[in-house]
């Protein structure tokens, strides 16, 4: 057994009762798992706010990036062009599957630490009306910056245009009323807010939009609506499910429910980062996103002046007394990041500051 705790965006730490779900096999066809499959999909929907005919859920085997994949190869047509918001690595992760996959785009970026505008994105549907989908991220984990989707997507409905969210990072741990905010797909992980195991993505949609996207898909595996169709019918994945991973999850969203569900969880994160980012400060560690901009989820940190860490022996120093921290994903600045999600509380928090003082005591002798 691990005798550390994951600091991470997702992967992350999860329950003993989640690990131990994934003791028992199950058949892909047995009625009983099937019954969890249609349980998953109606639960998701109602932690988004909607319900069906309106909207309907999708799970996609892989990792969240597999099921934005799926969503871009499979709702933008061969005439349509979409224009991707981007503000970080992930964002600009978009751009490359629209690349690879031959779909027209428009990319346009924002520093690190600024948000898409959407006073811009209006502007640029206005220049480029060719333009038909946009997509951005919620939760930019390159840097930990929550992102303002709900004024973007509003520019973009106005314009007639479909919305796509990569909410990977925050769908469970930050509440969004998905069809009062106008998302037409949102998709998200099961080994992130959820608090699952990493094996498969979900997408929740509008409907009549996945129903406009049947024969546009350019993949067969990722086919969002042959997986939908199947799905539908009686809970069958199209493909061989991870089983395990979805007995997981289930438990997860049952866990999710007794701590009192997204807003209970989402006070827990935030509670994380306010310590962690107060008592950070404190030794010099100084967020790069300031303010009500850095979300819950993850913070981005500089080195402190005049100092010259190296990350590998601070994280090995890290790990060795019990918490694994992720390096900075910042191309302009030297940073190292920390994750406030999965089974972590002040404590823990708390108890990681323990350990960097240390550190930041034992670099100064």
């Amino acid at each position: 057994m691990l005798h550390y705790k994951l600091l991470t965006p997702g992967p992350l730490t999860t329950t003993a009762t989640i690990k131990q779900q994934m003791m028992d096999d199950h058949c892909t066809w047995d009625e009983d798992y099937k019954k969890i499959t249609r349980a998953i999909r109606e639960k998701l929907l109602e932690l988004a706010h909607v319900s069906e005919p309106e909207y309907t859920t999708v799970l996609m085997q892989g990792s969240g990036t597999f099921g934005v994949e799926s969503v871009l190869t499979s709702v933008i047509g061969k005439d349509d062009v979409l224009l991707i918001c981007a503000n970080g690595a992930y964002g600009k992760r978009m751009g490359d599957i629209a690349k690879h996959a031959g779909i027209s785009y428009i990319m346009y970026d924002e520093p690190y630490d600024q948000m898409p505008s959407a006073e811009k994105v209006a502007k640029l549907l206005e220049e480029n009306p060719q333009v038909t989908h946009v997509s951005m991220v919620h939760s930019e984990t390159t840097s930990g910056i929550l992102n303002d989707i709900v004024s973007v997507a509003k520019v973009v409905k106005a314009a007639g245009k479909t919305m796509i969210v990569d909410a990977m990072s925050s769908f469970g741990g930050v509440d969004i009323p998905v069809g009062e905010w106008g998302i037409d797909f949102i998709i998200s992980s099961a080994n992130k807010c959820i608090q699952g195991v990493p094996g498969f993505s979900f997408i929740i949609c509008r409907t009549d939009k996945l129903m406009e996207s049947k024969g546009k898909a350019r993949s067969l595996s990722l086919d969002l609506y042959d997986q939908w169709e199947t799905m539908h019918k009686d809970g069958k994945w199209r493909f061989t499910s991870p089983t395990h991973v979805v007995l997981a999850f289930w438990q997860a969203l049952k866990e999710l429910d007794a701590e009192g569900g997204i807003p209970a969880r989402h006070a827990r994160y935030k509670n994380n980062k306010d310590y962690l980012v107060k008592h950070m400060g404190e030794m010099g560690f100084k967020p790069f996103i300031e303010g009500e901009a850095q979300g819950p989820i993850i913070t981005t940190f500089y080195y402190p002046e005049n100092t010259h860490y190296d990350f590998g022996e601070m994280y090995q120093y890290i790990k060795d007394r019990g918490y694994a921290i992720y390096p900075g994903k910042l191309t302009d600045a030297e940073t190292f990041r920390i994750g406030h999600i999965g089974e972590i509380y002040e404590e823990d928090m708390e108890k990681l500051c323990e350990i960097f003082r240390s550190y930041v005591e034992e670099k100064k002798a």
